[in-house]
């Protein structure tokens, strides 16, 4: 036994080397979060320490008048604050839950009949999907949107997220390593229907994977500006509302950054809730096949 552990060589990194990979990560995290607090500090920043120039990285004589500011900028608009955040809550909590569901249900179907050559070509589908984002497939959704008569409603908001290559993509990838063949089979052989094994077994298994579509949904849906297909104030979120009353140059810079602050206190704290599961879906969820 002791020979076959003399035998084993050990593959570690030097002093050196753990040095070099802890700098290029601390470089990497402080890079990635140096404007969320480069944002936290510009909303505290006074008139005058906003037009300094060059900018600073700190504030001098902190204030709350960029926050005061915001309802006096607010309650100029012809619909009451109140509807805004309404709007952004029920876009952003429904389409989180149908794109969950939807993206769980493809899943679902892709790994139980992988067999299949239909199958087969929908997930190749899926995956050069990956490849474009929203913006090339605005004009096309605007003239859909035209024509169905569906421009200033909520579902411009909610259609084009229902689909997602990303999510259907990992899910399907968590399910093939987190719900054994074996089970499902064991519970056909018990004479429960497809609908029965995906939300009593299969769903329950990769919650993992769908709480951290949750996280993602929800970041992308809480901030989704669809410009062109909302024109009406009744139907406006609060992300949208605040970049117009923001948009006054410079001297309205630590307002525009005092919502930005406030915008981020949902994600962040979705993101703190579901910060372990992200995790646990890119280690199971990573590239096979």
């Amino acid at each position: 036994m002791n020979r076959q552990k003399s035998n084993i060589k050990r593959y570690t990194r030097s002093k050196v080397g753990n040095f070099f990979y802890f700098t290029v990560l601390f470089a990497a995290g402080l890079f990635t979060i140096l404007p969320l607090i480069y944002s936290v500090i510009t909303s505290f920043k006074p008139l005058d320490e906003l037009l300094a120039f060059p900018p600073r990285f700190y504030v001098v004589r902190p204030t709350l008048s960029n926050y005061t500011a915001l309802p006096g900028l607010i309650s100029k608009l012809s619909v009451p604050l109140s509807r805004y955040i309404f709007n952004s809550l029920l876009v952003s909590i429904l389409t989180t839950v149908l794109h969950v569901i939807v993206a769980a249900m493809a899943a679902f179907v892709l790994t139980q009949w992988k067999g299949n050559r239909l199958i087969a070509a929908l997930f190749v589908i899926v995956q050069f999907s990956l490849l474009y984002n929203s913006y090339t497939l605005a004009i096309p959704q605007y003239l859909v949107f035209s024509k169905l008569r569906l421009i200033d409603t909520y579902l411009v908001y909610i259609l084009p997220y229902l689909p997602s290559a990303l999510g259907v993509f990992l899910m399907k990838q968590y399910m093939e390593s987190s719900i054994p063949v074996s089970l499902v089979e064991a519970a056909r052989i018990d004479g429960a229907g497809y609908s029965r094994i995906f939300f009593q077994i299969a769903f329950p298994l990769v919650k993992p994977c769908w709480m951290t579509l949750a996280l993602f949904a929800f970041r992308d849906m809480w901030s989704v500006n669809p410009s062109g297909t909302v024109l009406s104030e009744n139907i406006k979120t609060l992300p949208m509302i605040l970049s117009q009353v923001t948009a006054g140059g410079i001297a309205r810079s630590g307002s525009a950054m005092a919502a930005t602050v406030i915008l981020m206190i949902p994600p962040v704290t979705v993101y703190a809730v579901t910060q372990g599961n992200v995790m646990e879906t890119m280690s199971s969820a990573g590239i096979k096949e």
